[in-house]
């Protein structure tokens, strides 16, 4: 692992890490550099965590997410994981679904100073995504630990896997869907999309 800084060290191509012995200060500068981070990235998502490592029992995290970034709906139930987002920067969609995979309007959450709501509490085992409407939209994520990369979720069959032009279409799909719902302005999708 490559030290980048007194404080942080990319620990993988889309994550880093502050490394401190007693308090670490979360600055605007570093909310800046991982929505800087999550442009480039390929996901076009960045991860900067705070816990020491993955047998922490409170992960502690700053999720950067730049619009078109599709996190695959998923819940994290086994074992079961409760999930805080705080929006720290831009503007967030959240949607909970059903076991079928339904999102109904209600289930449509807007971060952002549209609303003036600033976080959700996700129970464990909820069908949940989300997603930025802004670019360099940044959230402080908390959920409980362990961490293990083969455990953590649980993804959805019903939707498509990320990385994938079904994923982006998706995306799209929900999206619009959302924005409508609330009124927001649309966007241009960069994707091939089914209109029938």
């Amino acid at each position: 692992m490559k030290q980048t800084d007194d404080l942080t060290i990319r620990i993988s191509s889309a994550a880093t890490r502050s490394v401190y012995d007693s308090v670490c200060t979360i600055t605007a500068s570093l909310v800046a550099q991982k929505a800087a981070d999550a442009f480039v990235n390929d996901r076009h998502r960045e991860i900067h965590m705070f816990h020491a490592d993955g047998r922490d029992p409170v992960q502690r995290m700053l999720n950067a997410v730049q619009p078109s970034s599709y996190g695959r709906p998923h819940r994290h139930s086994k074992p079961p994981k409760s999930e805080t987002l705080l929006l720290l920067k831009g503007s967030l969609g959240f949607i909970s679904f059903s076991e079928d995979g339904t999102a109904r309007d209600s289930a449509f959450i807007l971060l952002g100073s549209q609303t003036g709501n600033i976080g959700i509490d996700c129970r464990a085992g909820v069908w949940h995504t989300f997603f930025a409407l802004e670019p360099d939209t940044v959230v402080f994520e908390i959920k409980a630990g362990p961490f293990d990369a083969a455990t953590d979720k649980d993804p959805a069959s019903w939707a498509p896997p990320e990385n994938t032009v079904e994923g982006l279409r998706y995306l799209a799909d929900i999206e619009d869907r959302f924005r409508l719902h609330f009124q927001l302005a649309g966007r241009t999708w960069d994707c091939p999309r089914d209109r029938g």
